[in-house]
């Protein structure tokens, strides 16, 4: 029995990594993709996770492969492309840290997880399946996504999303908008950006758009705000907790060790607990999630900046919280 299974796109990351001698910019090969960074994380806190996902018949393919078995993650859902090769992203950084991307994905292996490639088996034996939006940007994944999260649904199992929003994936935001929600209805735990948050809902007030994106289906939402911290909401109230004060090198990956963290917490709930979780509980779960998330941007690069469970506890005892 798995703790958490997610579906979703596994790629590179070339990621800053100083300059050479002639003042070229040199990049880093770091393992990537929202739902293997999430699945990282839960794995690094003890969880048994399983990972559904398509790379190409390359090095970068196989490099990935041994990412995810090395962080303790279950590869038998991995599928390889003996044509398409893995999908890259060139990842830049502000003077903040804060990234933007560049996808060489026009196709990329990610994109072609078909529904031959399902293990629908694997998502049987999971108590909580994950998946994530950028894999809803084409066929046929978009088609298997569907697939995948109705099947969990159907067989009892816990449902998390991230609408993990990038602009440059899509063809307009109107048809993200529309296809992001789409799969609402069916998530039990959800968790959003203060952008995506607004695209979802129009609504510009982070409390009001939280509660309509609620009022949709999930029993708990999470909004991720940056160096601002999160802001929670379930039937039992609301709230928001400023983030952890620490030296930021990278913020690559720091929403899905957020998020990772945060599942790790709420996976051994049933639907029912989490419609009724207090928001005391959720609160605090929700600052162990800031913790890690918060110390993932200490290092660079996604996995490999995940932190384990005494560095996230000792960051909430001793490290003092950024000011709002």
């Amino acid at each position: 029995m798995y703790d958490l299974t997610a579906l979703g796109e596994l790629l590179i990351d070339f990621t800053p990594n100083g300059v050479n001698e002639q003042g070229i910019a040199l990049f880093g090969r770091n393992p990537g993709g929202a739902p293997a960074n999430v699945l990282a994380m839960n794995a690094r806190l003890g969880g048994k996770t399983a990972f559904i996902g398509k790379v190409g018949d390359d090095s970068f393919g196989r490099f990935l492969a041994k990412t995810l078995r090395d962080a303790g993650i279950d590869t038998a859902g991995l599928a390889v492309d003996p044509e398409i090769p893995t999908t890259l992203a060139f990842v830049q950084l502000d003077e903040r840290g804060d990234r933007s991307f560049s996808f060489y994905r026009k196709p990329g292996a990610d994109l072609m997880l078909a529904s031959k490639d399902l293990r629908k088996d694997i998502i049987g034996d999971s108590a909580v399946f994950h998946f994530g939006s950028v894999s809803l940007t084409g066929e046929p994944c978009r088609k298997t996504v569907h697939e995948a999260v109705k099947f969990a649904k159907k067989q009892g199992k816990i449902i998390s999303y991230d609408p993990n929003y990038r602009p440059l994936l899509w063809k307009s935001e109107e048809e993200a908008g529309k296809e992001m929600a789409r799969l609402i209805p069916l998530t039990d735990i959800l968790k959003v950006s203060e952008e995506e948050a607004r695209l979802l809902t129009g609504q510009q007030d982070i409390s009001k758009g939280a509660a309509m994106l609620a009022e949709q289906g999930p029993a708990i939402v999470f909004v991720s705000m940056g160096p601002k911290g999160a802001f929670y909401f379930c039937a039992d109230g609301e709230g928001s907790l400023s983030t952890y004060d620490v030296k930021t090198i990278d913020t690559t990956g720091a929403g899905d060790a957020f998020f990772g963290a945060i599942l790790f917490k709420l996976q051994k709930k049933t639907r029912e607990e989490l419609r009724k979780i207090d928001k005391d509980e959720l609160a605090d779960i929700a600052d162990f999630g800031n913790a890690a998330g918060s110390l993932a941007t200490t290092k660079r690069g996604a996995i490999p900046a995940l932190p384990g469970a005494a560095a996230i506890e000792r960051c909430r005892k001793t490290v003092g919280r950024m000011k709002a």
